[in-house]
């Protein structure tokens, strides 16, 4: 029977020209990752002879050298992809390339059991990947013949992506596989050896296997190809045979950095989820940290195959600054390598690499100081999300976690943690107390503070716009509550002295008038309460909330950030003992009584960081008061 007697057009299976329109309209990121796909291929074809191989050495037809090699033909405009490796017999094509189910490589691991397993290097999904040469490709033949067989079993599959393929007998002298891109008008850089060597250096660096390309400065009727890809994976290398140099300079060539990392962690993971990793923490945050729409992560191969940067599902979003590899043996992937299927692997993988990075930072924290205050100062507002994101870890990211507080000034500014905190805290004290304000210096010098200061109990200062968010999720560390010291009754505890509280309530009773006065004059919309302080040592009032009432900072936060957050309305309270209230109550005239009230609570509204909405006014009743105490 003839060669050309074996030629067939067949139509594709419904689930491959679903997955052929995906890919034309550029299911994967980027068009060029086609090159990546298809090295794969050719990469996987070459660990599958290798393993069979084993029990069946004659498969090597006396070429053992495996190697991946890459040509392009400027006249014809075509760029192949060759491998000398497993190759596939007709019937293997037509399964493989004619169905996405029936992927080669997936059925050949399925398989494999028991020890053989740990001796294989294949990754799945043969079949995806090869379409993906159609964004760039409108026709693409594929030549190829398994090990083993004789020369007149080589077998051609061509199509143009539309539907339909052919596919027939041939002659091919040598095993594996040739894939021939025939590419579109607008593809012409794909004809460049530059460029194709630049996306191999970007994607496949690490590919085991040689890849290789013709040697320009040699004569054409004289070939010689060389190596163009580096062929070593880092990362699989003993952490004692890598140097720190090598480590840093890894470092610049995954995160595009100029500066070398912070610090790195190298581990290796074997038994049930075999993989590897090597993440870094930069020196410095990247512009883009805050960008909630931009994509981090780190890059994940599969058994060195690079499948993809920004694995996010791979590090919580907390953590986003940290670069580095996963490399793992059998993660398993959906429809295309782009996206990870949720699997119990993937949530241990990203378990680990957490407990990794946050120990990497504990050790940093406890024995490099310096090194920690560098990295909280670029990245410390990102650690503040993760009690809320990270629940399994809250309390490891919460003494992680770094503060200005009352105790601190100057270099120490900004580097208080909870231990520290609790390790100095006043024989009595029963809780964490903080204050979060728009500026360090409304929250340093904010009247809430001043009976603290009287009794030198420290309270921490939070300025960041994440504070809101983290006390909202951090509510107790080591058996300490936190307690915002603007919100609800003051309740001191232990330290609060009871012949404090005996002459509070007292004052209450006795100014009971004031209160109900103040009270009327201000309104129901404008104070929820008007009361005797605790807190108050030098100011005449301040304003705070109901215990779980939003506080008034966090309002304008959400404000700012452009939603609709209603400001609550606050509770009074005055200073019995300062001068002016002691003025406001001797003050019989109903206007200028009016209008000492209101000075009085848009002053403590002010020193909240608050916005008047009748600035003018303000300043109107305060310029006649000035006026009436001048005597004018």
């Amino acid at each position: 029977m003839t060669v050309e007697s074996h030629k067939e057009t067949l139509e594709f299976k419904a689930e491959v020209s679903q997955v052929l329109n995906l890919v034309i309209r550029s299911l994967y990121s980027n068009k060029e990752i086609f090159l990546r796909e298809l090295i794969s291929n050719a990469s996987d074809a070459a660990e599958k002879l290798r393993f069979e191989a084993l029990t069946d050495e004659a498969l090597y037809e006396d070429q053992s050298d495996l190697r991946i090699r890459i040509e392009v033909d400027k006249e014809a405009r075509t760029l192949t992809v060759s491998d000398n490796g497993i190759g596939m017999d007709r019937h293997e094509v037509t399964d493989t390339i004619g169905s996405i189910a029936s992927s080669g490589t997936r059925r050949f691991l399925e398989e494999l059991s028991g020890d053989q397993a740990k001796d294989n290097q294949l990754i799945g999904q043969f079949g995806v990947g090869f379409y993906s040469a159609f964004i760039v490709a409108d026709r693409v033949t594929l030549v190829s013949r398994r090990a083993g067989l004789g020369p007149e079993h080589g077998v051609r599959w061509e199509s143009d992506g539309q539907g339909s393929y052919s596919i027939e007998t041939v002659q091919k002298a040598g095993r594996g596989t040739d894939v021939t891109l025939h590419l579109k008008e607008d593809e012409t850089e794909l004809l460049e050896p530059f460029r194709l060597r630049s996306i191999i250096a970007k994607f496949s660096d690490h590919i085991a296997l040689p890849i290789e390309m013709r040697n320009e400065s040699k004569e054409e009727d004289a070939p010689e190809f060389e190596k163009v890809n580096k062929g070593t994976a880092l990362w699989m290398r003993s952490k004692g045979d890598i140097s720190e140099e090598e480590y840093a300079e890894f470092y610049k060539h995954i995160a595009h950095d100029f500066d070398e990392p912070l610090a790195h962690v190298h581990n290796r993971v074997e038994g049930t989820n075999e993989y590897t990793s090597l993440l870094y923490v930069p020196k410095h945050a990247p512009f883009d940290l805050w960008d909630r729409d931009q994509k981090h992560g780190v890059k994940l191969f599969v058994r060195r195959v690079f499948i993809m940067d920004e694995a996010d599902k791979l590090m919580p979003h907390y953590l986003r600054f940290v670069k580095g590899v996963v490399d793992s043996d059998d993660l398993p992937l959906n429809v295309s390598r782009e996206i990870l299927q949720q699997d119990r692997k993937i949530d241990t993988i990203r378990s680990a690499n957490v407990k990794r990075i946050l120990g990497l930072l504990e050790g940093l924290a406890e024995n490099d100081k310096e090194k920690y205050a560098s990295f909280w100062q670029e990245f410390g507002r990102a650690m503040k999300e993760g009690p809320a994101e990270d629940f399994a870890n809250k309390e490891r990211i919460s003494g992680l976690l770094r503060f200005a507080s009352t105790k601190g000034e100057g270099d120490d500014e900004g580097s208080v943690s909870l231990d520290d905190y609790i390790g100095r805290m006043k024989e009595g004290q029963e809780k964490i107390y903080y204050i979060t304000a728009d500026t360090p210096a409304a929250a340093r010098y904010s009247p809430h503070l001043e009976v603290f200061k009287k009794k030198d109990v420290e309270v921490l200062l939070l300025t960041d716009r994440v504070d809101e968010w983290l006390v909202s999720h951090l509510t107790d560390y080591k058996g300490k509550h936190l307690q915002s010291v603007a919100k609800g009754e003051l309740d001191l505890g232990k330290l609060a002295d009871e012949e404090d509280k005996e002459k509070q309530e007292k004052a209450a009773e006795e100014h009971k008038d004031l209160l109900e006065r103040v009270k009327g004059v201000l309104g129901e919309s404008a104070v929820k309460e008007v009361r005797v302080s605790s807190r108050l040592t030098e100011s005449p009032a301040c304003l705070v909330v109901d215990h779980y009432d939003m506080s008034q900072n966090l309002a304008r936060v959400l404000k700012q950030l452009g939603q609709d957050a209603p400001m609550p309305t606050p509770i009074m309270e005055i200073n019995i003992e300062h001068p002016l209230v002691q003025r406001l109550e001797a003050e019989k005239g109903e206007e200028r009584f009016a209008d000492l009230a209101r000075v009085l609570f848009d002053q403590a509204f002010l020193a909240e960081g608050g916005q008047l909405e009748d600035p003018a006014g303000f300043v109107r009743r305060l310029n006649s008061l000035m006026l009436s105490m001048a005597g004018s």
